[in-house]
C-alpha cells in the first residue's frame, strides 16, 4: 500500500494515530510522522505492520487488480469463482485479537472481530436503519404467519460465525432456522440468511471480506444493499449461482423460503423518499 492509500484507509476506518500505534506496536511518534508526511520512506517492517492493520486480507489488492483488468461482470464472476473453489481470502493472515479482547472492550465501542483483526463500525444513519428495519419487519411478519423454525433477527447482535475465538460479526439483518444456534447472548454458527446495508466505511469489508467469511461458514443466502445506488445484490451461496441485482423498484424473493416471501423494494423506497422529504 502507498502512504496515500494508508491515509485513505485510516480515514475510512476512523482510526486515530494513537489507535494505530496501540494495535501495531509502532511508536506513536513514528505513526504521526508517517501520516503527516514528515517521513517519506518508512522502514519495510513498519510498512508491513501498517498494512496488516489497514488492509483487509486480500480485498484491496484484489480490488485494485480487478479494477484495471476486468469488466464489472467479470469481476463478479472472478470473485464468485474464488468462493466456489472454497478458497478463503487471506487465510494465512490472522490478527492478534481474540474473543476475550472483544468482550473486554467498552460497551459503546462498536467493532467486529474478523480472523483476529478488529474492524470499527460507524454508527448507522437513519437511512441505513430504516432499510434494515423495513426488511426485518417483512421477514418477521412472514415468519410469524407461517410458524416455521426460522427466526429473523436484527443488529446489534453478536454472531460467532466460525464457532472459534477469532471472529465475531454483527450483520444488519439475519435469519436463523436452526434453533440450537440461538444462544442467550449470541448466535453460535452460520445464519441461513444474512443482509448487510452498505455504507462508505464498511462497503469493502461487506463486499469482500465478510462475503468470503459468510460463504465459507455455510450461510445459504447473502444480500448486500447499496442505498446510494438503490440496488441490492443477492447471492445464492447454497446453490453457487451467480449474483442477481435488483433495483429499488422490484420485489426480491427470499431464497431460503423458496420465494414464498418477497421483499417489496418499491414500497421500502417510497418510505425512504418520504423520510428524505421530511
Amino acid at each position: 500500500m502507498t502512504t496515500e492509500e494508508m491515509k485513505s484507509r485510516k480515514r475510512e476506518l476512523g482510526y486515530t494515530n494513537k489507535t494505530i500505534s496501540e494495535r501495531t506496536g509502532i511508536p506513536l511518534s513514528t505513526v504521526q510522522k508517517i501520516f503527516s508526511g514528515a517521513t517519506i520512506s518508512p522502514r519495510e517492517g513498519t510498512v508491513k505492520a501498517l498494512e496488516r492493520l489497514l488492509r483487509p486480507p486480500f480485498a484491496l489488492s484484489y480490488e485494485n487488480e480487478a479494477r484495471t483488468i476486468f469488466s464489472a461482470s467479470q469481476v463478479r464472476e472472478r470473485v464468485f469463482d474464488y468462493i466456489t473453489r472454497g478458497e478463503r481470502f487471506g487465510e494465512d493472515e490472522t490478527g492478534p485479537y481474540r474473543m476475550d479482547d472483544y468482550y473486554a472492550l467498552p460497551d459503546e465501542q462498536r467493532v467486529e472481530l474478523i480472523d483476529g483483526f478488529f474492524y470499527d463500525m460507524a454508527a448507522p444513519n437513519v437511512i441505513h436503519q430504516s432499510i434494515a428495519g423495513y426488511i426485518y419487519s417483512v421477514l418477521l411478519s412472514f415468519a410469524g404467519k407461517h410458524k416455521g423454525t426460522c427466526r429473523p433477527l436484527i443488529s446489534p447482535l453478536d454472531v460467532q460465525l466460525d464457532k472459534d475465538n477469532k471472529t465475531m460479526l454483527q450483520p444488519d439483518v439475519l435469519v436463523v432456522c436452526d434453533s440450537s444456534k440461538i444462544k442467550t447472548d449470541r448466535i453460535y454458527g452460520a445464519p441461513d440468511l444474512v443482509i448487510e446495508v452498505l455504507s462508505p466505511s464498511t462497503r469493502r469489508k461487506d463486499m469482500l471480506v465478510k462475503m468470503s467469511k459468510y460463504s465459507n461458514a455455510g450461510v445459504r443466502e447473502y444480500w448486500m444493499i447499496d442505498p446510494d445506488k438503490k440496488a441490492v445484490v443477492q447471492y445464492n451461496l447454497e446453490n453457487l449461482d451467480l449474483p442477481v441485482i435488483y433495483s429499488f423498484d422490484m420485489k426480491i424473493p427470499v431464497l431460503i423460503w423458496e420465494g414464498a416471501c418477497k421483499v417489496d423494494l418499491k414500497e421500502m423506497n417510497e418510505e425512504l423518499d418520504f423520510l428524505g422529504e421530511e
